[in-house]
């Protein structure tokens, strides 16, 4: 889905009048940018973890250790951490933190409402997980919202989403080990 939503994201832009990586805020971040954001990400993957351990929930959900056995089962567990840590994190957050955040946060919602309102939309594509999970996913899509306004940098995110999801999917595999 990559290439399809960089298309559309592409032309939208381009229809718009307005170049691709301005309008998306595709900025190379500082060093300190990118330490903060992974300190944060860490410290929340921590923080998510402490709450589903108290509520009694697994640490990974069912969705992320079916597929990490399933790709371990076919040797193809470097795919999809490919797709997890790479894919998905451009994707999404050209969509929810340069696209979506950058229409939403110049409207009458501003920088709070657009991050609450693409965090939720965040959250409800991730379906595939319980409505506990989904809470926390909000709680992510909220910090990597943070660190867009923050840092003027969808990269920014796109790298903490990454190692966020790699993070997560490390997890996942040392579960099922």
């Amino acid at each position: 889905g990559l290439p399809a939503a960089l298309l559309v994201l592409w032309l939208a832009t381009r229809l718009a009048g307005r170049s691709f990586a301005s309008y998306l805020a595709l900025r190379r971040p500082r060093g300190q940018e990118i330490a903060f954001g992974l300190a944060v990400s860490a410290a929340l993957l921590v923080t998510l973890d402490v709450i589903a351990w108290l509520a009694g929930y697994p640490l990974s959900p069912d969705f992320a250790l079916d597929s990490m056995r399933s790709a371990r089962e076919a040797g193809m567990v470097w795919l999809v951490l490919l797709g997890f840590c790479v894919g998905a994190p451009i994707a999404e957050e050209f969509i929810f933190r340069g696209f979506v955040y950058r229409g939403w946060s110049a409207s009458f919602l501003g920088p709070a409402g657009a991050i609450i309102l693409s965090s939720t939309l965040f959250a409800v594509i991730h379906l595939q997980y319980m409505w506990f999970y989904i809470a926390g996913i909000f709680c992510i899509g909220a910090l990597f919202g943070y660190l867009r306004r923050r840092s003027g940098s969808t990269w920014l995110t796109v790298i903490t989403h990454a190692f966020y999801n790699l993070m997560a999917g490390l997890q996942a595999l040392w579960f099922i080990s």
